[in-house]
């Protein structure tokens, strides 16, 4: 996993654990890796993942069967649905309505431009598991 200097390490696994489990990786009611397992695959301090599972479990993305390990919570994707959400709404949207503004792009365009990027990568897909 590469990392990015503008966040913090913990919250960019966070970020790949909820990429996980919105891409059905890991299921509902699934173990988790452990926290040194996790630490060896992203090659980082078994610390920072503990601080990710934190984290998620704050946010009841996880939960923890002591002496067994971290699954994920039934009602994880709607958690990390919410969240991603309001972080969107809070802090990409602003910056993404002043580009388009500044850029001059008619919201008709943007909807045929949203429409294509849809249709090209993800009604293929959907077509593909029915």
């Amino acid at each position: 996993m590469d990392f990015n200097s503008n966040k913090a390490i913990y919250l960019q696994i966070a970020e790949h654990v909820f990429e996980q489990i919105l891409l059905g990786v890991w299921a509902v009611e699934e173990k988790m890796p452990s926290v040194r397992e996790f630490a060896v695959q992203l090659e980082v301090n078994p610390n920072t993942v503990m601080r990710s599972y934190d984290f998620l479990q704050q946010m009841e993305v996880i939960y923890n069967k002591r002496g067994i390990g971290f699954f994920v919570a039934k009602d994880s994707v709607k958690h990390i649905k919410e969240y991603k959400r309001a972080v969107f709404v809070e802090e990409d949207l602003p910056q993404l309505f002043k580009d388009i503004y500044l850029l001059d792009i008619s919201l008709d365009e943007l909807k045929d431009r949203y429409q294509a990027f849809v249709d090209q990568n993800f009604k293929t897909n959907q077509n593909e598991n029915e």
